[in-house]
């Protein structure tokens, strides 16, 4: 893993004219969506008119809190990310667009290693998660400020059941104190990039950044998010994107 970000060990004391930490958020945009069956990536099928992408950036820009962000995108479609979603809807935040890696941990280290100095709060969110609100944005910054790392989670609605290698039931898992985790999730910027180090030395490849930071040693907060904060991943979850988009323009 290359190494970066050795000039942040001293930005814990370092804020904005406005005495708050600064906020970069990572968006990981670099997965080809190759579930989804229709040739294209899903960060860029246009929902309503606007691409996903586009759609989850406008969040982060729309966030006070928020004073940068890096998009991580896949090394074939950089001009593609940069023309038709950064360029054409004018992000102003957007500091830099970067190259994936060969797994999404790669990649969001590769963001991570685009966080402008003196920024000592990083969100890290998927690029196909259009609909987080502002709200969710706002728990996970104080949360983490407050204890140093959070993630944004939903109370799990379904019954769960542990299964045997056949598929037979096991048990019934209680349902209280388990959540469904969602992003985005946040950290003390030198806390995951610690964490990213030691994955990497102790060959270890995550589902997401939480994982690495738990296995550190650090405590995750988990703040509620909301049910309409879905990962786009198939045709089904396009279907469903389409009823949320929907439902937000009769609100």
């Amino acid at each position: 893993m290359k190494e970066c970000g050795s000039h942040y060990n001293d930005i814990n004391s370092l804020t904005n004219s406005n005495s708050r930490s600064l906020v970069s958020v990572v968006i990981a945009a670099a997965g080809k969506g190759l579930r989804m069956g229709i040739g294209k990536n899903k960060q860029y099928i246009e929902l309503h008119g606007k691409p996903v992408l586009a759609r989850t950036i406008q969040k982060f820009e729309d966030s006070t809190l928020v004073d940068e962000i890096i998009v991580v995108a896949n090394e074939e479609e950089l001009e593609l990310c940069r023309e038709e979603v950064v360029k054409k809807y004018e992000y102003r935040k957007v500091k830099a667009i970067t190259a994936g890696g060969r797994t999404r941990q790669q990649s969001v280290h590769k963001g991570l290693c685009q966080v402008s100095p003196g920024y000592n709060i990083v969100l890290i969110h998927d690029g196909a998660r259009p609909f987080i609100d502002l709200k969710s944005i706002e728990r996970c910054i104080e949360a983490v400020q407050e204890h140093g790392a959070a993630a944004v989670a939903v109370p799990a609605k379904d019954s769960i059941k542990r299964a045997d290698p056949d598929g037979f039931v096991e048990e019934t898992v209680e349902r209280n104190g388990l959540w469904s985790i969602q992003t985005p999730q946040g950290f003390r910027y030198e806390l995951i990039m610690d964490a990213h180090r030691r994955a990497e030395q102790e060959g270890f490849d995550g589902t997401d950044d939480a994982v690495l930071a738990e296995r550190a040693g650090h405590k995750v907060m988990l703040v509620m998010g909301s049910y309409n904060n879905i990962k786009i991943t198939t045709k089904e979850d396009l279907m469903m994107a389409d009823f949320i988009c929907r439902s937000m323009v009769e609100d």
